[in-house]
């Protein structure tokens, strides 16, 4: 990494989940190679250092200029200081809160160019609700608070890549919220992501909602009405676009080459074809923001947190990834606030 470029930021994740651990054993596996600092509780990645028995530590830093990355020091810039460890395992609205003030220390810190982009670890919806919080996940968050960006949800492994029209919702309340614009939004956004990953025309494939893509309107008429339409016009302003195409086959026909990024519909339906294939693959990628986000394609785990058990392989692959996009737009100059391609 140049050492002119800033540092990336890993929040800590939910405290009583798994994210301080895999945050921390991150650390561990690569104390010398990588330059990034952790947003977070100071006491919280103390606790998950000690509980791997690290021989280093954590140094608290209230900027980014601060950070030394030095060997066996993990950099923690405090966005909370809890005096007390929270309870491990179980939804608690202290955690709740400690995860929010990290998500938004991070967004500020990367909007204002003082980090290179956000890696986050997972957080739980259960705690942000108990916290008084009324988020359903990090999506949300991050586009209320980074300009009101319109935002899409990419899922990503070395095979496949799904971008959601819809995110955290009922799937009744999915329904009603893919209309044309958000069916073009998701589709635009697929494309550029496309694009930002070297792929000069990428191929978009739009899932249909119902069975068998309606089958003509016998299982539901969307595709035809609305979702038909938006691919029309997608095509017309010279996305490579196709579909609808059946949910049960779009994405194996992905896989095998045909298309380089298929549009879901709906949350399930994009992401259990990307997690079937492991959790330690798979990347979540935030579309739409001015600053590029990713993180680990699994939740809190509560039933392992501070066992020690706990993989940080897609932690680390989404660093990876975060690491590629950042490269691939760092020589682009663009507005302060302004979207990136991605």
């Amino acid at each position: 990494m140049p050492a002119s470029r800033p540092p990336l930021a890993v929040t800590m994740g939910d405290p009583s989940g798994i994210g301080p651990e895999i945050v921390a054993r991150l650390f561990l596996r690569h104390p010398e190679a990588r330059r990034w600092i952790a947003v977070g509780d100071p006491l919280v990645m103390a606790d998950a250092l000690h509980r791997l028995g690290a021989a280093g530590g954590v140094r608290r830093i209230d900027d980014v200029a601060e950070a030394r990355h030095e060997p066996g020091l993990l950099d923690v810039l405090a966005s909370s200081d809890l005096e007390t460890l929270p309870p491990v395992g179980r939804v608690c609205a202290q955690s709740g809160r400690a995860a929010y003030a990290a998500i938004l220390r991070a967004i500020g810190l990367a909007r204002s160019g003082r980090v290179a982009g956000i890696v986050t670890a997972p957080i739980h919806k259960e705690a942000l609700s108990a916290a008084g919080l009324a988020y359903p996940g990090h999506t949300e968050i991050l586009a209320e608070h980074s300009g009101g960006a319109r935002v899409a949800m990419m899922l990503a492994n070395d095979e496949i890549r799904t971008v959601l029209v819809t995110i955290h919702c009922a799937l009744s309340e999915a329904i009603r919220r893919g209309d044309f614009a958000a069916q073009m939004a998701a589709i635009r956004l697929a494309h550029e992501a496309g694009r930002s990953l070297g792929i000069d025309a990428p191929r978009v494939a739009v899932a249909g909602l119902n069975p068998h893509a309606g089958e003509g309107g016998l299982f539901g008429d969307e595709e035809i009405r609305i979702i038909g339409p938006a691919v029309e016009a997608a095509r017309a302003e010279g996305i490579d676009a196709s579909g609808p195409w059946p949910g049960d086959t779009v994405f194996m026909q992905a896989r095998q080459g045909r298309f380089d990024v298929v549009v879901a519909q709906y949350h399930d339906q994009g992401l259990i074809p990307v997690k079937y294939m492991g959790l330690e693959k798979g990347v979540n990628v935030t579309l739409g923001l001015p600053f590029v986000r990713t993180s680990p394609d699994h939740g809190t785990a509560f039933d392992i947190a501070g066992r020690g058990l706990a993989d940080p392989s897609s932690l680390g692959t989404a660093f990876d990834y975060a690491e590629r996009l950042i490269a691939r737009h760092a020589a682009a100059p663009r507005p302060a606030d302004a979207a990136l391609h991605l």
